[in-house]
């Protein structure tokens, strides 16, 4: 048995043989918490004057490092801390000139704070003293004024809408205001009560597509919402070097995730599409290929479904594979492209935003919220994983597209203008609930 495995038993005896939760319980826990160092610790003088944006995973996700880069332009001249995951990563990439960035605590590298939080979660049924932990240099008396959960679709996967929740609650009941910003939630969600009363929580909500609008308004949230398109739609792209075997204009762009790969119904259908469709564009059109991954997680990886795209057209010199880099070279680089098949939302963001007609491989919401406002309906837009069965499917979604290539990069021109200034005019509500806290009576 691993010392781990012994502690929790060890932890589970005593509370079964405790007393009730009792304040002579609580003060002892405390004090041997303090003792091994848990609640010990300096301070960094953070807060107070800060936006704190958290719930961020790291630039590696190169959606995530947009959605910092273009919140940070919004409001230039408010103060800033990013609370991350992983700070090597966004001190690699674009944000670290934009923001101050702090690396959250990490309770499961740290073997006695877990076991402690562990028993004292179970005895006190406390859930957000692991969040106490995770964000202390945030809390207690470095909390700051407003808060911004800033992982747009946290609230999609059960594992990280606990999380949002247990944060949103811990840093409420701490006096602070929350923001989920640029968010997409799946309508069936809003049928949980936990769900819905977390939702009023927040003091503002800024869905990035109507679906969630709609969706939070017949769950009976709407005083604190106001929806604007996602934020990256705003991001300002950065040349770079296009390699030989890109061909300006004539490129079809071209991103995978292994994320998909967990939504298809039929096994190996999904990569069957791509490959087929990739033979097709370089047996009847002269364009070329871009393979552009978008995330570089260890185990949320694009180059891995990329290569094996890859390793079957290498030495084409039509098929160019692209590697790691920052979010705003990555638009540079798909602005570029003729056309753009993505399953990354922030890579398709990066496609419309750049007026490039593109198809969505999509397996949530806000896949088809974001086309529907797009293009008032997401058929055709959006081929949702989910549906694959033969391997023909993503062709005819393809030369669906480029039959109506002129309107729909038609279409894109005339209103992205407005609809990334519209994005970017939400930092205006964030300038107007921090004005607000800055102007309330005890405020720094």
């Amino acid at each position: 048995m691993k010392k781990w495995q012994l502690a929790d038993s060890f932890f589970r005896l005593q509370m079964h043989r405790a007393k009730p939760a009792s304040e002579e319980n609580r003060r002892f826990f405390e004090h041997a918490l303090r003792r091994c160092g848990v609640w010990k610790g300096i301070y960094m003088n953070y807060g107070n004057d800060k936006i704190v944006m958290y719930l961020h995973g790291g630039s590696g996700n190169h959606g995530c490092e947009a959605i910092v880069n273009s919140t940070c332009h919004m409001i230039e001249e408010i103060p800033k801390l990013l609370v991350t995951n992983s700070e090597q990563e966004d001190r690699h990439y674009s944000v670290e000139s934009l923001c101050e960035i702090l690396e959250e605590r990490k309770i499961a590298e740290h073997f006695f704070a877990h076991v402690w939080y562990y028993a004292w979660r179970k005895l006190f049924r406390d859930p957000e003293s692991f969040m106490r932990y995770r964000f202390r240099e945030v809390m207690g008396k470095n909390l700051a004024p407003l808060y911004l959960s800033i992982g747009g679709d946290m609230y999609c996967y059960e594992l990280s809408k606990k999380e949002a929740v247990t944060a949103n609650s811990a840093f409420h009941k701490a006096g602070a205001k929350t923001v989920l910003w640029g968010c997409s939630l799946e309508p069936e969600l809003l049928q949980e009560p936990e769900v819905v009363e977390d939702m009023k929580r927040y003091a503002l909500i800024t869905p990035r597509e109507s679906i969630t609008t709609q969706a939070l308004a017949a769950a009976g949230v709407t005083e604190n919402v106001k929806q604007f398109p996602d934020p990256a739609f705003a991001l300002e792209p950065e040349q770079t070097k296009l390699p030989f075997g890109f061909s300006e204009g004539n490129t079809i762009g071209i991103n995978i995730s292994p994320m998909i790969l967990k939504y298809e119904e039929k096994n190996g259908i999904t990569i069957e599409n791509y490959r087929k469709l990739i033979d097709h564009i370089l047996d009847t059109t002269d364009c070329h290929i871009a393979l552009i991954p978008h995330v570089m997680w260890k185990n949320n990886d694009d180059r891995l479904t990329i290569h094996e795209l890859y390793a079957v057209y290498q030495g084409n010199d039509r098929v160019v594979k692209f590697e790691d880099m920052s979010c705003q070279k990555i638009k540079y680089v798909i602005s570029k492209c003729r056309a753009f098949i993505g399953a990354r939302t922030h890579a398709t963001i990066a496609a419309y935003s750049s007026m490039v007609p593109t198809l969505v491989v999509g397996y949530s919401v806000k896949a088809r919220g974001i086309a529907q406002d797009l293009f008032g309906s997401s058929e055709h837009y959006v081929l949702p994983v989910q549906t694959l069965s033969n391997s023909d499917e993503l062709i005819g979604a393809f030369e669906w597209m480029m039959e109506r290539e002129d309107e729909i990069r038609g279409r894109l021109r005339e209103m992205m203008p407005d609809y990334c200034k519209k994005a970017a005019e939400a930092g205006e509500e964030l300038r107007r609930l921090w004005r607000e806290l800055h102007d309330a009576p005890g405020a720094p």
